[in-house]
């Protein structure tokens, strides 16, 4: 099984599973490409790998959509090539256990509240996706990003540590987006304000937090016997200067940037059955997203996507790391989350 996860200014990266076999989840959908409506946690003590719900009161088990053809066979060849997922943390709403974070994303719960780290009432925004009960002190200052490319297939590293992290509710961090009129006005429902290819949706929530993954070469994880979570199959990164803020309405620059994406993986299109989008509930940028996905997945029939942001707010840098793992505890487990407050889906 492959899946994809898209970032902000059209980054997407894909994730094979670690093993690919006959069994697991399928990821079909009813009525062409939509988002994840419900999902129906398992009972507890049984398997949920194999089960999919597409309703609150239904679930379907169906066999995996997957090929022996997923892994780029370059990669397959090469242990020092291929790159893969030995190690994820982060710092969410939920908490700072992985485990914790997705089963709150299946229950489909919100961690989207009234600002109490400041005195907000003066903003014409006053909820967010906010981090509470953690203390950076005793942690490592960070140090300045760069950007490292593909060293791991070249060799010139075997191990690193890749992620992103936002603290922005803050009063600059809040009050500029309220500038920008980029954010829900939501005051009287906060948890219903994240609200991604609804009709209704007004601006995305803002959220922080950290992600964090650990890479490595193929060759370098064996050799040390780690666990493989999951291994990194590509990844691209475009930026169509088409305006500062809001993306084409066809959705160039993320349709250029999935292909990109696929090619370097190594993976067609049909091999992708699972979309976790960017989605961050603004009128411009959902549309875009959606028109871009049908254009690179002509068949849709057989893609569900899902919209994290829905529950945790958009975390600006943090997304695409919290997104990524997002992503991997699905193709691990097979189970989605939903995407809540869909009371008006337009696409």
């Amino acid at each position: 099984m492959a899946g994809i996860a898209g970032a902000a200014c059209s980054s997407d990266v894909l994730f094979g599973s670690r093993e690919v076999g006959s069994d697991g989840a399928s990821l079909a959908q009813f009525r062409g490409l939509r988002p994840v409506e419900n999902m129906q946690l398992a009972p507890t003590g049984s398997e949920p790998s194999g089960s999919i719900s597409t309703s609150a009161s239904k679930s379907r088990t169906i066999r995996a959509m997957v090929s022996q053809t997923v892994s780029a066979p370059k990669r397959e060849k090469d242990p020092k090539k291929r790159v893969v997922i030995t190690g994820m943390g982060l710092v969410s709403v939920f908490g700072s256990g992985i485990d914790t974070f997705y089963d709150k994303l299946l229950e489909g719960e919100s961690g989207i509240s009234l600002i109490d780290r400041f005195d907000a009432s003066s903003f014409s925004v006053r909820f967010a996706g906010q981090i509470r009960d953690f203390s950076s002190k005793g942690y490592i200052d960070g140090k300045n990003d760069r950007r490292l490319g593909d060293c791991w297939r070249r060799g010139e590293a075997d191990i690193m540590v890749a992620g992103g992290t936002e603290a922005s509710v803050i009063p600059t961090g809040v009050g500029g987006f309220i500038a920008c009129r980029a954010l829900s006005q939501r005051n009287e429902d906060p948890k219903k304000a994240s609200r991604p290819w609804d009709k209704d949706r007004d601006g995305f929530v803002m959220g922080e937090g950290s992600g964090v993954l650990i890479m490595e070469s193929l060759e370098h994880a064996m050799k040390r016997g780690a666990n493989i979570i999951a291994e990194y199959l590509g990844g691209a990164v475009t930026c169509d200067a088409h305006h500062m803020t809001d993306p084409r309405s066809d959705g160039l620059g993320v349709s250029t940037c999935i292909a990109k994406s696929l090619e370097d993986a190594g993976v067609s299109p049909e091999e992708v059955n699972y979309a976790n989008a960017h989605a961050t509930s603004t009128l411009a940028g959902d549309l875009a997203e959606v028109n871009a996905i049908k254009k690179i997945f002509k068949n849709t029939s057989e893609i569900k996507m899902n919209g994290t942001k829905s529950m945790i707010g958009h975390g600006l840098g943090a997304a695409g790391a919290l997104e990524a793992i997002a992503t991997i505890k699905a193709i691990n487990t097979g189970w989605l989350h939903p995407t809540i407050n869909q009371d008006n889906i337009e696409y």
